[in-house]
C-alpha cells in the first residue's frame, strides 16, 4: 500500500494520491473496484496525473468533462469518471490535504436514455428454442424470473423451492479481470424472493434432478461457474442470431421479465420487489410508460363498479 502522506509532506500530486485511494478503498466490490481504477488510469491519471491536488479546481473539472463530451466519450463514461474523481478528492478533504472538494456539485453530462428492449413471450420461446439445451431453463429463468446474469451464474439448488414456485436471490457471482469472485447481491434490496410460473417450474425440475443443494443451477459446459463473456460469445449471441432477435443483450431478458410482470398485472410495488429495486420511483421513471395498460383496465373496473352500485 503506497505510504499516507504526512502534514509535513508536500501535498501529493493526482496519481500519486489516486493510488493511494485505490489501495485504501476496502468497502469496494472487486467489479466497483476495477472500474474505478480503469476510470484512473484511462481517463483521470492522463488529465490530472501531475497535479497537486491542492492545485485542481472546480473550473479544470468543468474543463474537463466539457471536453471529454467534445471529444465524443459516451456520457456514461465521463459520469463515472466523475463520480470517480468526486469519491477520491473528497477522501483529501475529509483527511484535510485540500480545503473542499472541486468536483463536489459538478453536474455531469446528460445521458440520452436508450429504448429498452423486451421480447414477447413467443420470442422468448423462439430464443429458447436456438440455444444450447443445457440453457433453455436459463433463458426461461432469465425471463419470467428477472435476474441478471449475475445472479444466474450464483443461483444455486437449494435457492428454488419448486413446490412454492418460487426461488431466492441471495448469491451471485461476477468475473472481474479473468477472476471470479461471488458474494451476495450488491445491495439489500437484491436479496429477494421472486415468483415463478409452473411453466418454468417443470422447465427446471429435470434439470436439478438429483443434484446437491449446494451446486449451482446453470454451469459451464465443462463444468464450474459460468463466465459471463465466454457464454455469450458460444452460447448466448449464436442463438439471438439464429431466432433473429439481434441486436439483444443478456440483460435485456430482465427488462423482458418486468415487462411481463406488469402486462400480467403485478403492482409497481411487487415488480420493485422482485426486481431487486431499492425504490419504486426507479421503477416509475425506467418503466412506468408500460403501466399505462394495467391503469386503463383499473379504470375500467372501477367504471364497471359504479355502474352497477348506481342502477
Amino acid at each position: 500500500m503506497p505510504a499516507l502522506p504526512s502534514a509535513l509532506s508536500a501535498t501529493p500530486v493526482f496519481e500519486q494520491w489516486a493510488g493511494t485511494w485505490l489501495a485504501d478503498v476496502a468497502h469496494l466490490r472487486p467489479s466497483s473496484h476495477a472500474r474505478a481504477a480503469s476510470a484512473v488510469r484511462a481517463q483521470l491519471i492522463p488529465v490530472f496525473g501531475p497535479t497537486p491536488i491542492d492545485q485542481i479546481t472546480a473550473a479544470d473539472v468543468r474543463r474537463w468533462v466539457a471536453r471529454q463530451v467534445a471529444d465524443g466519450s459516451a456520457p456514461a463514461t465521463v459520469t463515472r469518471s466523475l463520480r470517480v474523481l468526486g469519491a477520491c478528492l473528497q477522501v483529501a478533504a475529509d483527511d484535510g490535504l485540500i480545503q473542499a472538494n472541486p468536483a463536489r456539485g459538478i453536474r455531469p453530462p446528460a445521458q440520452q436514455r436508450h429504448e429498452q428492449r423486451f421480447l414477447t413471450p413467443a420470442e422468448v420461446a423462439r430464443l429458447a428454442g436456438a440455444i444450447d439445451p443445457r440453457y433453455q431453463a436459463l433463458v426461461y429463468l432469465a425471463a419470467y424470473g428477472g435476474l441478471r446474469i449475475g445472479e444466474l451464474c450464483g443461483l444455486r439448488v437449494g435457492h428454488l423451492d419448486l413446490a412454492k414456485r418460487q426461488f431466492r436471490v441471495v448469491e451471485q457471482i461476477v468475473e472481474v479481470s479473468g477472476r471470479l469472485h461471488a458474494g451476495p447481491p450488491k445491495t439489500a434490496a437484491g436479496r429477494r424472493s421472486v415468483p415463478i410460473p409452473t411453466m418454468l417450474c417443470d422447465q427446471l425440475t429435470p434439470h436439478i434432478a438429483g443434484r446437491p443443494d449446494d451446486a449451482h443451477v446453470f454451469t459451464a459446459p465443462e463444468g464450474g461457474p459460468i463466465r459471463r463473456t465466454l457464454w455469450a460469445a458460444r452460447f448466448f449471441r449464436p442463438a439471438v442470431e439464429t431466432a433473429g432477435l439481434a441486436p439483444l443483450r443478456i440483460h435485456d431478458l430482465r427488462h423482458t421479465a418486468v415487462a411481463l410482470w406488469i402486462a400480467a398485472g403485478a403492482s409497481t410495488l411487487a415488480v420493485t420487489r422482485w426486481a431487486g429495486h431499492s425504490s419504486s420511483a426507479f421503477v416509475l421513471d425506467r418503466y412506468g410508460h408500460l403501466l399505462d395498460g394495467p391503469a386503463a383496465t383499473t379504470t375500467a373496473r372501477l367504471d364497471q363498479m359504479a355502474r352497477t352500485a348506481t342502477g
